[in-house]
């Protein structure tokens, strides 16, 4: 009877050496509580569910703490393990460019095509990037973390995620984290800064309405775009080649199947394991960090500066353009490429002090070209820094 109370005593500690409670550290609870937050701002606030839900979810997955030395293989930092074979998606970098073929294959560029000098805001809000790139350098990190940590200005999560891959792999989760998060807290973010840097005059202006665009000007484009981005910047191949042969796929009008299947299953499944994986790899050992917490406020003033950007840039813009062809600073925000709820906060914002000045058509313009000029930028820093 003895021997068998032992043999139940021994085996009840081993079980408990391999349970979270016994492994658990108060960095996993701290995770585990930003993940459940992750979760309550996307079913409450709805604030980008898609992404915030995965990656919620993710965070509670990836600290849920076991024996490492037991040889499981269940953790995202075990090779071999199934996390660890998904989370190679994001390692590796083959994730963002699906995302971008399904991208592609879901934006319709007329209003860029119909209003080409939309791309400058685009353009301008991309001094997010090089920004929070420079402050990354004064604050000690090296050349190549520093870019990687600087694209979450550009408020593109997989574009952050491809280039972190590259020239940062040791801090890719917090910098993938810190973009996804200032993404869905765009709505947030970016309303007090468009109202404190424009005027009421300002905010009233009437853009004309976007002319009509050709089938033809529809297909030549991601044609002429994939030429022209990619012999400026070969490096971003990767993710501005599959945008605009998802483009393609859209707007040629004969591979409307391939087209449906990059802008929903396919962009729905890579969201799903990408979102997952991320939030898994915030283990609060690998996570919690004092890089951590520099980059997520590194990555705050980066997509401020790309907000304001944006919108000093169209005031100044319109120093120079006649009445009658100004452009509504309240689009300037559209530039950072969060496809499309940056586009719809000018739309908000703008319906706030005019009821019948609608500025979502306009604002997907800059909108659009912002995601292309994230890519560019990537491709910048990846052929300087990689």
């Amino acid at each position: 009877m003895g021997e068998f109370v032992s043999f139940i005593g021994d085996n009840l500690t081993t079980f408990w050496q391999y349970t979270g409670f016994a492994n658990a550290a108060f960095g996993n609870f701290v995770m585990i509580l930003v993940g459940i937050c992750f979760i309550y701002l996307a079913i409450a606030k709805e604030f980008e569910p898609m992404l915030l839900i995965p990656i919620g979810f993710g965070m509670l997955v990836g600290n849920i703490p076991f024996n490492l030395e037991a040889g499981l293989k269940v953790g995202i930092y075990e090779e071999g393990s199934v996390l660890n074979i998904l989370y190679q998606g994001v390692t590796s970098g083959w994730y963002p460019p699906l995302i971008f073929l399904g991208i592609g294959a879901m934006t319709d560029f007329s209003a860029l095509i119909s209003n080409p000098k939309l791309m400058l805001i685009g353009a301008a809000a991309q001094f997010g990037i090089f920004g929070a790139y420079t402050i990354a350098l004064w604050m000690g990190f090296d050349p190549s973390q520093a870019g990687a940590i600087g694209i979450i200005g550009g408020a593109d999560g997989p574009t952050a995620i491809f280039l972190s891959s590259k020239l940062a792999p040791n801090l890719m989760g917090a910098i993938a984290v810190s973009a996804y998060s200032y993404m869905a807290l765009v709505p947030v973010i970016q309303p007090p800064i468009m109202r404190w840097l424009t005027g009421k005059k300002e905010r009233l202006i009437r853009m004309k309405p976007p002319r009509a665009v050709s089938h033809t000007e529809k297909v030549i484009f991601p044609v002429i775009g994939l030429l022209l981005t990619g012999f400026l910047v070969p490096s971003g191949l990767p993710l501005l080649g599959m945008l605009f042969f998802g483009n393609l796929l859209k707007e040629s009008g004969v591979t409307r199947r391939l087209a449906n299947t990059a802008a929903n299953p396919l962009i729905d499944v890579i969201t799903m394991l990408l979102g997952l994986t991320v939030g898994a790899s915030t283990q609060a050992s690998q996570f919690l960090t004092w890089n951590s917490v520099r980059i997520f406020a590194l990555g705050a003033f980066s997509f401020v500066i790309a907000t304001t950007a944006g919108v000093l840039f169209v005031k100044f813009f319109n120093l120079f353009l006649k009445q009658g062809n100004k452009i509504n600073p309240l689009i300037g925000n559209a530039g950072v490429s969060a496809v499309p709820d940056s586009a719809r906060i000018s739309q908000v914002v703008g319906l706030e002090y005019d009821s019948t000045n609608y500025l979502l058509m306009h604002a997907m313009g800059p909108n659009v070209a912002g995601v292309i000029g994230s890519a560019v930028a990537a491709g910048i820093l990846l052929g300087f820094l990689g």
